[in-house]
């Protein structure tokens, strides 16, 4: 299985580095997995809401450009369906096993995804109501996606 996260910005923080990178790593027993950026769009700091749609639209571009037709994508989104670590492991098992080898998941920059990423998607997840910096999202997602594989092979580390 190849898994790919699709994110908006660089991430700065060195602590964040060290957690995905050793997620990274534990997931390379379970599957190819990389991290794709994307650059975030300049904007000042109020913004009207045709100027966030726009921020939107551009940051939207860039992610779709790095997303090929026959990936399965996962959209983060608050609107989304929230699930349980054992459903969202139950979720990557049925996809490799249903010829979907190539899954993909989008997080937004500060403002969001535009509506043509939302449209893209496959599905929307929401890992719950809170707002989260997006970069830390980077970290709690490869930590959930190691965790569904090590549901899926019986591991105590899910306990």
């Amino acid at each position: 299985m190849n898994i790919k996260i699709v994110c908006v910005g660089k991430l700065k923080e060195k602590y964040l580095k060290q957690g995905i990178a050793e997620y990274a790593k534990r997931l390379s027993k379970f599957c190819k997995f990389k991290i794709v950026e994307v650059s975030d769009e300049k904007a000042p700091e109020k913004l009207s809401p045709a100027q966030m749609e726009a921020v939107k639209e551009k940051e939207g571009e860039r992610i779709l450009h790095k997303i090929k037709d026959k990936e399965y994508v996962y959209a983060l989104a608050i609107e989304g369906k929230e699930r349980s670590s054992e459903e969202f492991a139950a979720e990557l098992a049925q996809l490799g096993t249903y010829g979907h080898s190539d899954v993909t998941f989008v997080i937004g920059g500060s403002l969001g995804l535009s509506p043509a990423v939302l449209k893209r998607s496959n599905t929307k997840i929401s890992f719950g109501r809170f707002t989260l910096p997006h970069q830390l999202m980077r970290l709690v997602l490869s930590e959930q996606i190691y965790r569904g594989f090590m549901i899926n092979n019986g591991s105590p580390y899910h306990k």
